[in-house]
């Protein structure tokens, strides 16, 4: 009985359209989608695109797949054909490789990977350049794995210097 009368004083209590109300609806939302939003995302269901930094396959991006469970992250698989492009941010990221090999140059340092490593860009406040390479004759893919508040809360950039080349063969220069 006690918790009836405190829920009826809750719901006489909201005012429609006040920001307090507003972030009450938002984080209820929220909560949903975690609650009842996709768990299992089929390859199948998206897509690749070829960007600025090369073939990437988003699985996760927040903002953009509202049914997921998980709202708050980027989940991608990058196919590096050759190479990607280049561009700089804070790191604080994880790559897993799951095909091929190659190299990783960050911040003019080469490094070097191959299928079943875990690349982990490191967090520097002036920020991480990187670019990858294929270095076989087979398609060089890994999966990264980016927490999106993270990259919020550091006051992430993403400042492309170079975009791949695949991007500009589709689209030049």
């Amino acid at each position: 009985m006690a918790e009836e009368v405190g829920n009826r004083m809750r719901e006489r209590e909201a005012m429609p359209g006040s920001e307090y109300e507003k972030c009450v609806a938002q984080r209820q939302e929220f909560l949903q989608k975690g609650i009842s939003g996709d768990i299992v995302i089929k390859e199948s269901a998206r897509d690749w695109d070829v960007s600025r930094q090369g073939h990437i396959k988003f699985y996760l991006l927040a903002g953009i797949f509202p049914e997921t469970a998980l709202q708050d992250w980027y989940v991608f698989v990058h196919d590096i054909k050759k190479q990607s492009g280049k561009h700089r941010h804070q790191g604080g990221l994880v790559l897993y490789v799951i095909e091929g090999r190659g190299a990783t140059e960050v911040n003019g340092e080469m490094v070097e990977w191959e299928e079943g490593d875990c690349i982990l860009l490191p967090l520097s406040p002036q920020g991480v350049e990187h670019v990858h390479f294929n270095r076989g004759d087979t398609p060089a893919r890994w999966l990264a794995l980016i927490y999106e508040p993270d990259f919020d809360h550091l006051a992430s950039e993403l400042t492309q210097s170079q975009v791949s080349p695949d991007f500009q063969s589709k689209y030049g220069g």
